[in-house]
């Protein structure tokens, strides 16, 4: 079977357009969110988001509706809490990660939302993405690309030195509490592509993985896009043939790319300082 016959299915089509949007925006932001050190913010804002999920259930309203509202929410007020008192900031973000938990538990047991329908906001369910989906991921993908587009100077510069940034007269405040707001639509994107307990792996593994080939910001931002598309398009296509989970295969194939580009890394370093010693002993 041609491995590209799969694409000919309408829910392999939908499922591909909206895993390459979210590959796009998620190492886009992950990018900033790494250079700040709030790797985890990813995962606080994911379990916030399913309190929205959970909360939209309850309302009768479009479960993304809910987690786009609770979601931006929490990110200001996580975004305003480390602005007041930057120290502590990882302290603000264990209390929303677990008030999200706390929340989602008590919406989900009065609305009794079927376990089926939990485990897919949990772990993704990229094959039942229906077209209402794709055009709100493409929707957030717009907004995101835009914004780092049109910010992309500012936002290099206060994730660098955000000091540096207030003299240059860049107001921080402002385009940190942008990046809180776009960086929580990001979350609540993946989240319907690989789940919110592994959306924020997609926003920090493949940036991760660019930073092992040692270049600057942007070459690794061009990896890590790289290397994010192809781990969707891989971890689909494994997904689809082996019939497993395609948010874990995703993930899955992610870290090993992360581990080849560690490798690789390694190795580069070996010869490079192999090369002046053999020339030395000549």
């Amino acid at each position: 079977m041609p491995i590209f016959e799969m694409f000919q299915y309408d829910f392999m089509q939908r499922a591909l357009i909206a895993g390459l949007i979210t590959a796009v925006i998620c190492p886009l932001l992950g990018m900033f969110v790494v250079v700040r050190r709030q790797s985890l913010i990813g995962d606080g804002l994911g379990h916030i988001a399913f309190a929205g999920v959970t909360g939209g259930y309850l309302l009768g309203i479009y479960p993304a509706v809910g987690a786009f509202a609770i979601t931006i929410a929490g990110a200001a007020g996580i975004e305003v809490v480390r602005r007041q008192r930057t120290q502590m900031a990882d302290t603000a973000l264990a209390i929303f990660f677990y008030a999200g938990i706390a929340l989602a538990i008590i919406f989900s047991t009065i609305t009794r939302i079927p376990s089926a329908g939990l485990l897919g906001f949990l772990f993704g369910s990229i094959l039942t993405v229906s077209w209402q989906d794709v055009l709100v991921i493409s929707g957030c993908g717009a907004i995101v690309i835009a914004f780092v587009c049109s910010n992309f100077n500012r936002l290099l510069l206060v994730s660098f030195d955000e000091e540096l940034a207030k003299v240059a007269g860049i107001a921080t405040s402002t385009v940190s509490m942008a990046l809180s707001i776009v960086t929580a639509i990001s979350v609540v994107s993946g989240m319907m592509v690989v789940g919110i307990l592994m959306v924020s792996a997609l926003m920090i593994v493949p940036v991760a993985a660019a930073e092992q080939l040692g270049k600057g910001f942007k070459a690794t931002l061009g990896w890590a896009l790289v290397l994010a598309i192809l781990s969707v398009v891989s971890g689909l296509t494994t997904a689809f043939y082996l019939d497993i989970a395609p948010g874990g295969s995703i993930i899955i194939t992610a870290i090993l790319l992360y581990i080849v580009m560690n490798i690789v890394h390694r190795l580069t370093f070996i010869y490079k300082r192999t090369i002046p010693t053999q020339m030395y002993s000549k």
